[in-house]
């Protein structure tokens, strides 16, 4: 029966959909936050590596960019592909193997005795860590209920931030003391300390994923959709931003500024950890807001794209680090808002493949960023390098503004019809909610469920 205008509209919100994370999230959120934070260093330690590695190898920005932009060509390729395997094959299955493959291309890095040899290497690495964020997305969405979701993946999101203090602090001493080579085979040895652990303590899903309902999203219509690919691109244009920054600003302080390896790192720091509360800050807001992400991604991207002109205007490090802060936090509050109304409106089966669409996106901007910049730091200067970014932010708020803003919305956009009242969210609805209906969750059939887990457990 339909619901009445005036009675969904007046229905206050259910407590129970923002209540606290419980055990099962709480493990899964430490567990994945450790992993994410290897991941994140993995891929930042190269450029922190760069300079060492262009004298090495006798490179030129451009190529240094290369080294970069390779790893991200994979790792975009491999984003969609990821989803699909862990709608297939289970999150944490995916996540584990993900995890142990992509550190036994971080050792290789170190072993990389040409040009050549590293871009090989790393692209393979890149390959092997674009399996992961799906997955683990999708690990998060089958242990939340769907009004936590965004706030946990805020949680362990914070961790790419957090990584950004890491990578310095830990791998700018070691470059200096032992060479780049040894800092890959000390990152490689904590990612398979983190691959015991997620096999031995990520707990099983908590979220069984629903049979599809008539004339439901499928994968095909997930990722023929026009709605996801603008999605997709939002996060295009506010990755530009962050792999720009995280690619160049060591570089660029190292031989415009003329800091020290461990000063250029020492300098991101407070940035670093702006960029991870703001992340936090912003998952929580998009939990708050059921969405709504134009509300806090339009005035970030604008905030951001602020600090960026400036920050190479500043006549002191001073005040470059806090112009590139004002940048950092402007990009960090955006990261969750963007996934927030797909990853709300998604049935669980189809999270992998919704969150992979999306971060291929993303990915996308770490093969263009690096190479772009790199080459308009040599042809032009770092200050065209940078403003280039500026794009980024401007096709991340318009998308913003142009996107559904509601799950009623984006599910009318993705079948093509027309919108229903945003009140009948079925994240904020339980009656509409496909994870708990029970006329859909494979929950409510013991035997049902007892198949999916024992498959999750293999």
């Amino acid at each position: 029966m339909a619901t009445s205008p005036t009675a969904a509209t007046q229905a206050p919100p259910r407590p129970e959909r923002r209540e606290r994370l419980d055990r099962t999230a709480r493990i899964t959120v430490a567990l994945l936050f450790t992993a994410w934070l290897v991941d994140y260093v993995d891929r930042l330690v190269i450029n922190l590596a760069l300079p060492s590695i262009g004298r090495e190898f006798g490179l030129d920005r451009t190529e240094q960019g290369l080294a970069v932009s390779v790893f991200f060509l994979a790792y975009a390729l491999c984003q969609i592909p990821g989803g699909l395997l862990a709608d297939r094959f289970g999150a944490k299955r995916t996540v584990g193997w993900a995890l142990l493959v992509w550190s036994a291309f971080t050792a290789l890095t170190g072993l990389a005795g040409s040009f050549t040899v590293l871009l090989v290497v790393r692209f393979l690495f890149g390959a092997a860590e674009g399996i992961f964020p799906a997955a683990a997305m999708k690990a998060i969405s089958e242990r939340t209920a769907p009004g936590q979701r965004m706030g946990a993946n805020g949680l362990v999101s914070s961790s790419n931030a957090l990584a950004a203090v890491v990578a310095p602090v830990l791998g700018a001493p070691l470059i200096v003391a032992f060479g780049w080579r040894s800092t890959f085979f000390s990152i490689a040895a904590a990612g398979v300390l983190v691959y015991a652990a997620l096999r031995l303590w990520l707990p099983d899903r908590t979220q069984a994923a629903p049979k599809a309902r008539p004339g439901g999203s499928g994968v095909r219509t997930v990722l023929g959709s026009g709605v996801m690919w603008r999605f997709a691109g939002m996060f295009f244009g506010y990755d530009l931003i962050v792999w720009g920054l995280n690619t160049w600003v060591p570089t660029y302080l190292n031989d415009e500024r003329g800091l020290s390896l461990t000063a250029a790192g020492t300098a991101a720091l407070v940035p670093a950890v702006v960029s991870a509360l703001a992340a936090v800050a912003g998952g929580r807001l998009s939990d708050r807001l059921g969405g709504r992400h134009g509300l806090v991604v339009a005035p970030a991207m604008v905030v951001a794209s602020l600090g960026v002109l400036l920050m190479t205007t500043a006549h002191s490090l001073t005040v470059f680090v806090g112009w590139l802060t004002l940048a950092a936090f402007g990009a960090g509050l955006s990261f969750m808002p963007i996934f927030a109304v797909p990853m709300r409106s998604l049935p669980a089966e189809l999270a992998g493949s919704g969150s992979g669409m999306i971060i291929f996106g993303g990915q996308l901007a770490g093969v263009v960023a690096p190479v772009v910049m790199g080459t308009l730091a040599d042809a032009v200067s770092f200050r065209a390098a940078f403003a280039f970014l500026v794009l980024g932010a401007a096709l991340a708020a318009v998308l913003s503004l142009t996107t559904p803003q509601n799950t009623g919305a984006f599910l009318a956009a993705l079948h093509r019809r027309r919108p229903t009242d945003p009140a009948t969210d079925p994240a904020t609805d339980p009656a509409t909610d496909p994870a708990t209906d029970p006329a859909t969750d494979p929950a409510t059939d013991p035997a049902t469920d007892r198949t999916e887990t024992d498959k999750e457990r293999a």
